[in-house]
């Protein structure tokens, strides 16, 4: 719960933000410029970049999430990994496991039970960035069977 709330509050810090360099770039355009006016542009475009790549992550956070609650749901979360003192997940024996669940995934390549599954072991295994793209690709596959 602590991470929607953090997001909430980064969103509308990021709204204020938006605000106030918004006001900031109309008063650049407007003071006709050339120079004044390619800053009042640039603070106008920018954020909006910084936008998108925020939703685009929100985006994949919400789908992903709903996901895996699918899958609980299913009975199909079957990652029983052991972890250490500290709580997080032994890599070594995340990395073990791992095999599996890439097999899972090579034997039936348009299940997105299978690639979510592999993205959660890469996650448990440390491997972020093919993590992501292993849960980007059981998205897509949920989204083509609807």
């Amino acid at each position: 719960m602590t991470t929607k709330l953090g997001a909430l509050l980064m969103a509308a810090l990021l709204a204020l933000y938006l605000a106030l360099v918004g006001w900031r770039a109309v008063q650049f355009i407007g003071t006709g410029e050339p120079v004044a006016i390619v800053m009042g542009v640039a603070l106008l475009v920018l954020p909006l970049i910084a936008v998108w790549a925020i939703w685009r992550e929100l985006a994949f956070g919400i789908r992903s999430q709903r996901l895996v609650q699918r899958l609980e749901t299913e009975g199909g979360l079957d990652l029983e990994l052991p972890v250490r003192e500290s709580g997080r997940v032994d890599k070594s024996a995340a990395q073990a496991e791992f095999a599996r669940f890439a097999a899972e995934a090579e034997a039936e390549p348009e299940s997105w039970r299978a690639w979510l599954r592999l993205g959660l072991a890469y996650d448990a295994a440390g491997d972020r960035r093919r993590a992501r793209h292993a849960v980007r690709r059981a998205i897509e596959l949920d989204r083509a069977s609807r």
